[in-house]
């Protein structure tokens, strides 16, 4: 009998709006009767786990999000210490959540966010809900830091941007979801787009070598062709998350992965 406390655990990566393939990953494992136990995710992945694990479908998910009205962190703010608002997202989370703290998810859930002050990673696992989640996914520069207790917090990307330690040797399976991949872009100008190429490099470190710590990794290259926010290619990228889970699923057993991993 194992001695794990979970059977499946699904970490998820930060992305910007590539997050969106998160949606199509879990939504491919599910129909393959694959479903976590335990979710832990960063940014874009903390925004799509806190949904999840609060009831909300993958396609649920989708549509609450599938509105570029509300992606407000788009439009400018006072550059004081955020380029952009994301008090989109922030009106989407307090209108949509059923659970207001983190011992009421369906699913535990582990969210990644950087301690500026003491500059290191912090795994919220517990407490309000909110605050953790929106100081995950606050890119700096371009949003502004969350204070929580007196602390400045930033995207929990900018020192563990695939937070497998979390839950790490607690599960009989680990999926990775990785969905900021890079390549080449030629033009480089302007100061939002420097500091998103400048997360976007610092978010895709060591992920070669972490990929090695998950039983089942997935990683679209095809993203590539896709800005870090860009929230109109939402159902695109979510159908390319979709598509590489399902090719990653035909190249192994499900049945004898979980079988043998599960037993």
């Amino acid at each position: 009998m194992s001695d794990k406390k979970y059977k499946v655990g699904l970490v998820l990566s930060g992305g910007g709006t590539r997050g969106f393939a998160h949606l199509g990953v879990i939504q491919a494992l599910n129909e393959a009767g694959i479903f976590p136990d335990v979710i832990s995710g960063t940014s874009a992945g903390a925004l799509v786990g806190v949904l999840y694990a609060d009831g909300y479908s993958p396609q649920e998910i989708l549509t609450m999000l599938n509105w570029p009205s509300r992606f407000d962190f788009m439009r400018p703010a006072m550059p004081r210490e955020g380029l952009l608002q994301i008090n989109g997202i922030i009106r989407i989370l307090k209108t949509s959540l059923k659970s207001k703290n983190f011992s009421e998810l369906k699913i535990p859930l582990f969210v990644s966010a950087t301690d500026l002050n003491n500059g290191k990673v912090v795994y919220f696992s517990e407490g309000d809900l909110i605050e953790p989640v929106i100081a995950s996914a606050s890119i700096p520069v371009l949003f502004q830091p969350v204070k929580i207790n007196g602390i400045s917090y930033v995207d929990g990307g900018v020192l563990d941007n695939l937070p497998i330690k979390p839950i790490e040797n607690q599960c009989m399976v680990t999926i990775g979801s990785f969905v900021n991949p890079v390549s080449y872009i030629e033009k480089i100008s302007g100061l939002i787009t420097i500091a998103e190429r400048t997360f976007m490099l610092s978010m895709s470190k060591d992920i070669l070598d972490k990929s090695k710590r998950f039983d089942l990794f997935i990683a679209p290259a095809e993203l590539r062709k896709h800005r870090f926010l860009d929230p109109e290619k939402s159902q695109e990228v979510f159908d390319i998350g979709y598509k590489a889970t399902k090719e990653r699923l035909e190249e192994i057993d499900v049945a004898a992965f979980l079988g043998l991993k599960l037993a």
